[in-house]
């Protein structure tokens, strides 16, 4: 077991960038009785109505952690069915650290106290190592919640309905994968998209619009690995053997510069780059709509590129961000010297973190793990990259592109 103390975390001064970002794969949740996927899915599309109208107040289902509340045996089984499907030959040994952005929002917020507008609360994240590579799981107490008609928590919901769209009309929330470069370790990163903008919605060579169960069959049959045990046959179901979850083809893929986060607030207290700069700095996501009301009536609203604004805020927090890459390469060595499974807890009396070994299932099916037992281990050394159209530094300018922001159920 090891604690963690704030006033450890030393860093070595280097300037904390995020560089070499790659979009991975995405996919949509779809409303059904079984856990069902849409690969690549498509998010919500920024169309917000001709005429401003009083919206209600949020009420009834809310995803606190859509990902574990529709798959709890695995809930990140999507991130990884979504991955092989859109690029089945990626080589998982080059990655160190799998996550979603909530864990990391919560590591970030212990190194820079300050930052938690309520306090920091007491955390747990489940952690499980697997050939070189340590995973990540996000743990709640509760994954959905229930908002009744005499509560009030906001009109956050209800704008989102009100003001995209989205071409799939039974999804229930978007999910980016990303990979990226920090502080000499490789992240590979899921999150929830609020939205996009129609810019220019297709990725050069990528832009068909999915939806033939044949291709789906072919697309499951290229994921199989060349070794003696078949794990992904070919098959007209769109289920795989061993796994509870549904995929379906369709939708299409995104480009990240036109992602965007949305937040609300009532017109009394404005919202500061500083309160979303973390979240969408973790995700790159370049975009942010700020939307004010007076008891649910929303002035105009209009979409910001806020690309400039975090990168001031990279500049103004680097001490924080080193400290930052500092924790979790400590977190990556000592779940390393455990190996197997931990837990890392955030216990707000001591104000500390602790790293201990525990005894649980495996996260994922056991084919999964056939990803890194069959690896190609003379490839690792070059770090092979991902095979994407998109990549970029740090989301700033003076990067190949740009990227920006996004919130959504807190990822």
């Amino acid at each position: 077991m090891a604690t963690i103390a704030r006033n450890d975390l030393q860093g070595d001064g280097a300037v904390a960038n995020i560089t070499n970002v790659h979009h991975l794969a995405s996919y949509s949740w779809i409303e059904s009785l079984t856990p069902t996927i849409a690969v690549p899915g498509i998010p919500a599309k920024w169309s917000p109505p001709n005429r401003i109208k009083r919206l209600p107040k949020d009420s009834g289902l809310i995803y606190i952690s859509q990902n574990a509340a529709r798959h709890p045996d695995s809930p990140l089984e999507p991130l990884f069915r979504a991955l092989y499907m859109t690029d089945p030959a990626f080589e998982m040994r080059s990655v160190d650290l799998i996550s979603d952005r909530n864990n990391l929002r919560k590591l970030l917020s212990f190194v820079d106290s300050s930052s938690s507008q309520k306090g920091l609360e007491r955390f747990t994240i489940d952690v499980e190592v697997t050939g070189g590579t340590v995973i990540f799981s996000r743990t709640e107490t509760q994954t959905t919640e229930i908002i009744a008609p005499h509560e009030f928590k906001g009109f956050g919901h209800e704008f989102e309905k009100a003001y995209t769209t989205c071409a799939i009309g039974d999804s229930t929330g978007h999910h980016r994968i990303v990979s990226y470069c920090l502080g000499g370790m490789r992240l590979m990163v899921r999150y929830e998209v609020d939205g996009y903008v129609d810019e220019d919605c297709s990725l050069p060579g990528r832009n068909k619009t999915m939806g033939d169960e044949a291709d789906l069959s072919a697309l499951l049959g290229n994921m199989s690995l060349s070794t003696t045990h078949d794990l992904f046959p070919v098959k007209a179901a769109t289920k795989l053997p061993g796994s509870k979850l549904t995929i379906r083809q369709e939708g299409r893929e995104v480009p990240i510069e036109s992602t965007l986060e949305i937040k609300t607030r009532v017109a009394h207290k404005p919202l500061s780059i500083t309160d979303v700069a973390s979240q969408l700095w973790l995700s790159q996501t370049p975009k942010l709509v700020r939307a004010y009301h007076r008891q649910g009536m929303f002035q105009q609203t209009q979409v910001e590129d806020v690309t400039m604004e975090l990168k001031d805020w990279k500049r103004s927090h680097q001490i924080v961000l080193n400290k930052f890459v500092f924790l979790l390469e400590k977190i990556l060595k000592v779940v390393k010297g455990i190996g197997g499974r931990a837990v890392v807890e955030y216990n707000p009396t001591a104000d500390s973190m602790v790293v201990r070994p525990v005894e649980g299932k495996p996260m994922l099916p056991e084919d999964l793990y056939e990803r890194w037992r069959h690896s190609d281990l003379k490839s690792l050394p070059n770090r092979k990259k991902p095979s994407s159209n998109s990549a970029m530094t740090d989301g700033l300018p003076g990067s190949t592109s740009t990227v920006g922001l996004s919130s959504g159920e807190g990822n």
